[in-house]
């Protein structure tokens, strides 16, 4: 029986493995339908509460924002301290307009009330009124006792209306933002409220595409917000006929889904926790509604492994065709047909392996000739190391690939040496054997020097470079040694060629990314020839000060501080500093091509942090011309000084000033937010600026001008509060409230609050016992 050719045993294979495919789908296919079919949906209900919520919190934020601004306005802290009487209408009506400001269609306010009960009066839509006649006033008062100075809460929307428009009301309930007031004092005896109706969260939340029919909205005591049958708004989630809610109270899952009866009905319900004020959002699906099309996919899914079987025997036969090609084609290029395969009784592979063995038995004479070539390739590489023309990584590459990696990673000290030979009247050589000489000259450093302690020499625009290593970092040690070396060579050229050799050395270094410097230090030494005669060991450290060609000191820690102080538009710093970083800079003994160096690093700092502030090229340059050019056209120290100050510095500060007023106030809430949430965890200062992606210093400064209390002032205060209201309305332990605000021991805590209230925590129970408020 004659063996199968290559491509039987393909197609046979091919058409075998791919049935197995077609029946595992087919199987898996309509036996996970209805598991998928359910996976999708609560994905889509997943996509849509999460667009829901965006949506939301969009509003949300919006009215917090503009609320923000009307707390922080300067006629409410004016209006908080006067009791509003009707010679203040002027005040009442500057007052009315901030909260007419905020009344847009886009955010939804009904209502904005704004209340003092040290004042005794409350601003609303209707009018002014007095909190002691007030008929809901016991209702508004106990929203003081609310545990955070900012917080969302449903209220009844007769509330918020007068008599004579009790009815008019478009909503019973109402979204509530409250602030308390004073938004920087810890004695709070205000409150600001804007209303949103409950019914109006249907609008806000619709999208474009699907109307939230079966979404559900509830905030975090489990009320309803928002619901398909308007007369559940306000009333508790269980009420609505659910099962079980457990997994949407625990709040250590933010999503996810699961299955619940509603009434005798299943249903799969999918929710997510808003991070912004814990409200959860509920998409209810009904399960019978998933598994309806699982039959019609039994009957599709038939057909279509029936189809699918078909092209993938079509698809083997005519793939194994396209595979086997290449090897049709390979056989016709060594001159071979299939019918030497079937003479020879061999497979297609073994002909190409026999064909191919015969090409590599060539490969020794390949090897030698590459070798040749290997040493100049070589050379070519370490001048171009030489010259600077390779980056760090790349010249470690290189170094690696032609075995110098082991004694760049042992060798401790470093030294460049060039030798150029000296031609004299006496010499028996003219000009034209220098190659010939040089070439004899760099055969007698290879035998001379160990092949461990230097790399290649290479023969440079007539001079022999070479860098030359030892494992020692002592520096009198290599110095003394390479001296040694240096004279034996000058000898040995000496004795061999009869000629006199110069030899400049760098300054000795430890890196390997030097090694160009090093080279431009040898070369600069072997120029003091001229002044020196011929036949010389010349060390560049003592005609350059034992330094290395350029070694700029950069200020960095003065820019820094320049770069802070334009942040905190703080100019006469600003101008102080400038004076400063330029006195440093033009202290270096530097050329005028070399200053161009830290002064164009200091324009590029500059412009990189206005491009991070966000802050446009035009609006420090209308002209639009290059600062760079402008820059380098300029000659004295003064001249360049000015012109940072006035074209760049300068307009800086004005632009972070104009900025300051909005941010300080948005970076203080944050702070005291988190102050007010994190008392009883380590909260520092710089955590916080961390948290807020800004330097410490920074909103530090903020906070105090703001707050007129320093970080550590205000976190202790504040934990004072806590703990006075602990003592007031809990059996809390002293110990365990010391434990709760972060004290080592109580004892520390103790001597804290004495100093603070002027009694100890226990005898402050006992007075809040005996005299009750």
């Amino acid at each position: 029986m004659k063996p199968l050719s290559f491509l039987s045993k393909l197609m046979i294979f091919t058409i075998a493995v791919s049935t197995l495919p077609v029946l595992f789908i087919g199987s898996f296919s309509y036996l996970t339908s209805t598991r998928e079919i359910q996976k999708n949906v609560n994905q889509s209900k997943m996509e849509l509460i999460s667009q829901i919520n965006s949506n939301v919190e969009r509003k949300l934020t919006t009215v917090n924002q503009t609320l923000n601004q009307v707390v922080n306005s300067t006629v409410l802290k004016r209006a908080l301290q006067n009791p509003l009487t009707e010679s203040d209408f002027k005040l009442y009506n500057d007052l009315r307009n901030e909260i007419r400001n905020m009344q847009s269609f886009d955010t939804k306010l009904e209502d904005v009330v704004l209340i003092n009960l040290q004042q005794d009066w409350m601003v609303k839509n209707s009018g002014l009124y007095r909190m002691s006649e007030y008929k809901d006033r016991e209702g508004l008062e106990r929203l003081m006792n609310t545990p955070d100075d900012t917080s969302w809460i449903i209220t009844p929307s007769s509330w918020f209306y007068s008599e004579e428009n009790a009815d008019s009301a478009p909503c019973s309930y109402s979204i509530s933002l409250i602030k308390k007031l004073p938004v920087s004092n810890l004695h709070k005896y205000g409150l600001a409220l804007a209303n949103i109706p409950a019914c109006s969260l249907q609008d806000v939340v619709a999208t474009d595409s699907e109307l939230p029919d079966s979404v559900i909205v509830v905030n975090e005591r489990q009320q309803i917000l928002m619901h398909p049958d308007p007369s559940l708004i306000g009333r508790p989630l269980e009420e609505s006929g659910w099962g079980d809610t457990s997994l949407i109270v625990d709040e250590a899952q933010p999503a996810g889904q699961f299955q619940t009866f509603i009434g005798k009905q299943e249903y799969s319900v999918t929710y997510l926790r808003s991070q912004l004020n814990g409200w959860v959002y509920l998409s209810v699906t009904s399960i019978g509604s998933l598994t309806r099309e699982a039959g019609k996919i039994g009957l599709y899914t038939f057909y279509v492994c029936l189809l699918m079987l078909m092209l993938s025997i079509g698809l083997a036969w005519f793939g194994s065709r396209r595979m086997y090609s290449p090897i049709e084609r390979l056989l016709n290029l060594i001159g071979r047909r299939k019918t030497d395969v079937r003479r020879s009784h061999a497979n297609e592979f073994e002909l190409i392996g026999e064909e191919y063995h015969r090409l590599f038995q060539s490969k020794s004479q390949l090897e030698t000739e590459v070798h040749q070539h290997i040493r100049q390739v070589r050379t070519l590489s370490l001048i171009e190391a030489y010259q600077g023309h390779y980056t760090k990584r790349q010249l470690l590459e290189k170094l690696e690939q032609y075995g110098y990696n082991e004694q760049v990673e042992t060798w401790r000290s470093m030294a460049v040496f060039t030798l150029a030979l000296d031609f004299t009247d006496e010499s028996a050589y003219d000009k034209k054997d220098l190659n010939l000489l040089l070439f004899a000259a760099q055969n007698i450093i290879e035998e001379l020097l160990d092949p461990q302690s230097r790399f290649a020499p290479v023969i440079m625009d007539q001079t022999i470079v070479t860098l030359i290593g030892s494992p020692d970092g002592e520096p009198a040690w290599f110095h003394q040694t390479v001296y040694a070396w240096t004279e034996n060579l000058q000898h040995e050229i000496h004795q061999c060629l009869k000629l006199q050799a110069s030899i400049g050395l760098s300054l000795p270094f430890q890196s390997i990314h030097k090694l160009s410097i090093a080279y431009r230090e040898g070369i600069e030494a072997l120029k003091y020839r001229i002044k020196l005669g011929t036949g010389v060991i010349i060390q560049y450290e003592n005609i350059n000060s034992g330094k290395h060609v350029l070694n700029v000191n950069y200020p960095t820690h003065k820019e820094n501080d320049l770069l802070d102080t334009i942040k905190l538009a703080e100019v006469e710093k600003a101008k102080e500093l400038t004076g400063r970083l330029f006195n440093s800079l033009f202290s270096q003994e530097l050329s005028p091509q070399e200053y161009q160096i830290p002064l164009t690093r200091l324009l590029n700092n500059l412009l990189v942090m206005m491009q991070e502030a966000g802050i446009a090229l035009h609006q420090i340059q209308p002209t639009g011309g290059s600062l760079f050019e402008e820059m380098l056209g300029l000659h004295t120290k003064a001249e360049i000084e000015d012109w940072f100050w006035t074209a760049v510095i300068h307009p800086m500060i004005r632009i972070f000033n104009n900025r300051q007023d909005a941010q300080y106030q948005n970076i203080s809430e944050k702070i005291i937010d988190l102050i007010q949430h994190e008392y009883d965890t380590d909260l520092t200062l710089e955590a916080c600026a961390a948290r807020l992606h800004y330097n410490a210093n920074y909103i530090s400064s903020i906070f105090r001008k703001e707050t007129g209390y320093a970080f550590s002032e205000y976190l202790t205060m504040y934990r004072f509060k806590m703990a006075k209201r602990w003592l007031c309305e809990t059996e809390m332990p002293v110990k365990e409230i010391a434990a709760k605000l972060r004290y080592n021991n109580s004892q520390n805590f103790i001597r804290s609050f004495r100093k603070v209230e002027g009694m100890t925590p226990g005898q402050y129970r006992e007075s809040a016992a005996t005299n009750p408020a």
